[in-house]
């Protein structure tokens, strides 16, 4: 049996007509016509007498009004008592970040003000994670999840931005990809890591004048004139608009990065660990 059309169906006796109950619905009145009739096909029973003035149930109309009006009253207590667990939700989470990654500090701000019982520990780092050594409930983490032993749950895609200042690039020529080689870069890298990058089809090995793994400083330092730099979107997007930076080369796009986040076996997650997984699965994006 349908759920929502035994809800609809006593909604109806409630109300006495199928035009009240589909006044208090908010849906029309041919789908609560509708709905009751599929209900009744599907147990192969008359459950209202119709006539221009007003409904009866039948006999087997009443039984199932009965039963099934208490049995949503129920399953309504239980779905509120159900929210107000999840408002009271206390605890502590412990939340691992990639180093200055701001689009999820307002998804972090909104989460506990929604859930204000709920304590977050952040731990900021780029390595490979322990999850048990390290204490920690879930990572976010951008590039592919390589461990075997742990869950990622894709938030969302994105390309990298190639920008520089207009001041940098005057009289500078830059057409494809190699004219990137001989101008002044800064690379975002690990320690001792070849930097190369992939602009379109091309891959070019680029010997920056900097290499650190600090986005902020990477930024500063287009943003002061000093050479080109590759960024996150929300790094560089509102200097895009303002234009103060440039996009260079946008039809060669650098690769897609996929932010997920990665936590234990799902048999071992924490009922607030799982609350702020669905939560950021639902709102990232925004």
């Amino acid at each position: 049996m349908d759920l929502n059309s035994a809800r609809i169906f006593i909604n109806v006796v409630a109300k006495g007509s199928f035009s009240s109950a589909a006044k208090s619905m908010g849906i029309p009145v041919a789908t609560v016509s509708r709905r009751v009739a599929k209900l009744e096909s599907s147990l192969n029973v008359r459950l209202l007498e119709r006539s221009t003035r007003k409904l009866r149930l039948t006999e087997a109309g009443t039984t199932l009004y009965d039963f099934v009006s208490r049995g949503v009253e129920e399953m309504d207590a239980g779905l509120l008592a159900l929210s107000e667990q999840e408002q009271n939700l206390k605890g502590r989470m412990r939340l691992s970040l990639p180093p200055n990654f701001e689009p999820i500090f307002n998804l972090l701000d909104n989460f506990q003000t929604l859930y204000v019982n709920i304590e977050i520990d952040l731990f900021v780092s780029e390595r490979r994670l322990d999850f048990i050594e390290d204490g920690v409930d879930v990572a976010l983490r951008i590039g592919d999840v390589a461990s075997q032993s742990a869950v990622a749950r894709l938030l969302m895609s994105y390309r990298h931005r190639l920008v520089a200042s207009p001041k940098f690039l005057v009289g500078k020529t830059i057409n494809s990809p190699q004219d990137i080689v001989s101008k002044k870069c800064a690379a975002w890298c690990q320690k001792d890591q070849e930097i190369i990058w992939t602009l379109g089809k091309q891959q070019l090995t680029i010997e920056p004048f900097i290499r650190a793994n600090d986005y902020l400083h990477m930024r500063y330092l287009a943003l002061n004139h000093k050479c080109i730099t590759e960024l996150p979107p929300f790094f560089c997007r509102n200097y895009i608009e303002s234009g103060e930076f440039v996009e260079v080369l946008p039809d060669y796009p650098l690769p897609e990065q996929h932010i997920n986040l990665v936590y234990p076996s799902r048999k071992s997650v924490s009922r607030i660990t799982r609350v702020f997984i669905d939560y950021c699965v639902e709102n990232f994006k925004a």
